[in-house]
């Protein structure tokens, strides 16, 4: 054979592999080719910004603001630090995404579904029944508290607090509170609040379950009596 005519025949053969029909199903050849195609059509999924917030949040939660940076959270994700500069240029955007994130869900799970209670009073017991249980979002707030000083955090906090306690007067002035007690009663209100969380930092008051369900109880009806 001539080395004029290889490389056509090597041309050939190679269009015949191309186009050959796949190898029974079933059979050796045929599970590898197909293993081979589906590498090629399915890359491993990027995480998403949102991702990095989640987690972010959730070690906010558990560890405080310290603890939010970028190589123990692309540990936790069990990605490279690339994946986080793909999304965010330093830890301070990530922070101020992440507080975002929270202070959105805070109002868009808590405060818009409760305004739709038309009573006001019974709009009120709502939202104690529905933020004494968001115990991550509490963790995450009294971790705020402690950073207040951050130039990131003190807006934050400040106006978050102001959401909630024009959101509180407004209710007990449309149960027909007169606007200096109304306004009184948010802040007495607010400030349970933030004590209970900032106690229970450091696990007090110590209480099981019934116990807790018996203090919501007993809280709603001394701030809004029927």
């Amino acid at each position: 054979m001539s080395m004029e005519r290889l490389p056509a025949q090597v041309n050939r053969a190679a269009q015949q592999a191309r186009t050959a029909p796949l190898p029974p199903r079933g059979s050796l050849r045929h599970t590898a080719k197909m293993a081979t195609k589906i590498t090629k059509i399915e890359p491993k999924a990027r995480l998403s910004a949102a991702d990095w917030e989640r987690a972010a949040l959730e070690t906010l939660s558990e560890n405080g603001l310290a603890a939010v940076a970028v190589e123990p959270l692309a540990r936790r994700l069990g990605v490279t630090k690339g994946s986080f500069y793909w999304h965010f240029p330093t830890r301070e955007a990530l922070i101020q995404a992440t507080i975002e994130r929270w202070e959105h869900d805070d109002e868009e799970q808590v405060l818009a579904p409760t305004a739709t209670v038309a009573d006001p009073r019974e709009r009120l017991r709502e939202l104690i029944r529905q933020v004494s249980h968001k115990r991550q979002s509490h963790a995450i707030f009294a971790a705020l508290f402690k950073a207040i000083d951050q130039p990131l955090i003190g807006p934050l906090v400040e106006r978050v607090s102001q959401r909630r306690i024009d959101f509180v007067t407004e209710a007990f002035r449309q149960a027909g509170f007169d606007a200096n007690t109304a306004a009184n009663r948010a802040r007495l209100a607010y400030s349970a609040y933030v004590g209970f969380v900032q106690l229970a930092q450091i696990g007090q008051p110590r209480m099981t379950h019934e116990e807790f369900e018996d203090y919501i109880r007993d809280f709603i009806e001394t701030l809004i009596p029927r």
